[in-house]
């Protein structure tokens, strides 16, 4: 069945069917969400958005401030910008929704549960650190609006590097800000191009030199869904696939925004403990990231975060073949008090009062929410 502006997502377990609806893309979609080997998958048709409107209907999902000092000085380099800056997250959050109807239908299941504001603890980018397309191309965009670079994370089994960036402080850092609320943090990775074969090298500065400028707009691409370069041939992105996941995801996606988190200690419902949601979750149909256990836990044991598997469409590659690849999927976070504010009343704690930043540990896991082996994971 096809929409214009919209997503029509019909899951196997129910009869059920949601509408979605954006400015930003005409999409054919044909979703099972639940299926025997628990795999989702997408057909998918996009065009590229001629009327940018970011202004649009008001959105039903809020993101949250992720991170704030409460002693830093007030930062000013968000004012004056602030309608763009958030009408530009929501442009890419549009785009990461039609792109993954698994987020849309949990977001709403949720919603349905809690009844309240759902709030982001932050926004994910994947990219090619090589010929200036890797973090940098990408930070730049929320570093001019006020963000701050923050620890510097590795993985060298995956050769990944990463930085995350805290949202800038404002005065209304626990309120709304437009029709998004207040800011995520920015978690922002990079594939160490120099460390991988000389054929998935090869492979990927074709494509990032073609890209030419591209990486200046890294945000913009993100916000109208399109790659900066032109689409890949099959046997490229199989071979950069035998090597490394994460560089064939990245061939096919670009700068789409990887994943967005749920903030569930943000959650009003019994759902605000993530053991509670995930439970929720999968007794939906819905199948969770296993590497590792359903549950990341962080070695100090205040970070506790999961995901889902991430939904698949068919992609056209340059050679007339249409495949399935993996997308985007939705993960959860829930941040515990910090020991030495244990003694402050439930109502009186705010996000600083938390345990902050990220985990390699648990990141690494998450990671793997794009694999083979997860998409392709049978549900016991």
């Amino acid at each position: 069945m096809k929409f214009r502006s919209g997503i029509f997502l019909k899951s196997a377990a129910s009869s059920s069917s949601i509408e979605f609806s954006s400015p930003f893309t005409s999409l054919t979609y044909s979703s099972v969400l639940r299926s025997d080997s628990g795999r989702n998958f997408i057909s998918m048709k996009s065009e590229i958005p001629r009327n940018l409107n970011f202004l649009g209907k008001s959105r039903n999902f809020s993101i949250v401030c992720g991170s704030k000092d409460h002693h830093a000085q007030e930062d000013s380099s968000y004012q004056g910008g602030e309608s763009f800056f958030s009408r530009a997250l929501e442009a890419m959050e549009t785009v990461y929704l039609n792109r993954n109807p698994t987020a849309k239908a949990i977001l709403e299941l949720v919603r349905s549960i809690d009844d309240d504001r759902l709030c982001y603890d932050h926004f994910a980018f994947r990219t090619f650190g090589v010929n200036g397309h890797g973090i940098d191309s990408m930070a730049k965009f929320f570093t001019d609006f006020g963000y701050v670079q923050r620890e510097e994370l590795r993985f060298p089994a995956k050769k990944l590097k990463a930085f995350w960036f805290s949202p800038p402080n404002i005065p209304h850092s626990d309120a709304s800000i437009s029709s998004l609320g207040p800011l995520p943090r920015i978690f922002i990775s990079e594939l160490l191009v120099d460390q991988m074969s000389t054929e998935a090298q090869k492979i990927i500065r074709k494509y990032t030199k073609l890209s030419g400028n591209g990486n200046n707009y890294a945000a913009l691409a993100s916000a109208l869904g399109t790659l900066t370069w032109k689409q890949p041939s099959f046997t490229e992105f199989q071979q950069l696939a035998r090597e490394s996941e994460y560089a064939a995801w990245t061939l096919v996606n670009g700068y789409a925004l990887n994943h967005v988190t749920i903030s569930t200690h943000r959650l009003k419902s019994h759902l605000r403990k993530i053991g509670n949601l995930n439970q929720f979750i999968e007794q939906n149909g819905f199948k969770l990231n296993s590497e590792g256990g359903v549950l990341k836990v962080s070695p100090d044991g205040l970070l506790l975060q999961s995901s889902t598997v991430a939904d698949s469409t068919s992609f056209q590659f340059s050679d007339g073949t249409v495949e399935s690849v993996p997308r985007c999927y939705i993960e959860f976070a829930e941040r515990l008090v910090l020991p030495e504010f244990k003694n402050i009343p439930e109502n009186e704690v705010k996000e600083y009062h938390r345990r902050d930043g990220f985990e390699v540990g648990n990141a690494d896991k998450i990671f793997e929410s794009t694999s083979k082996d997860q998409l392709t994971r049978r549900v016991v």
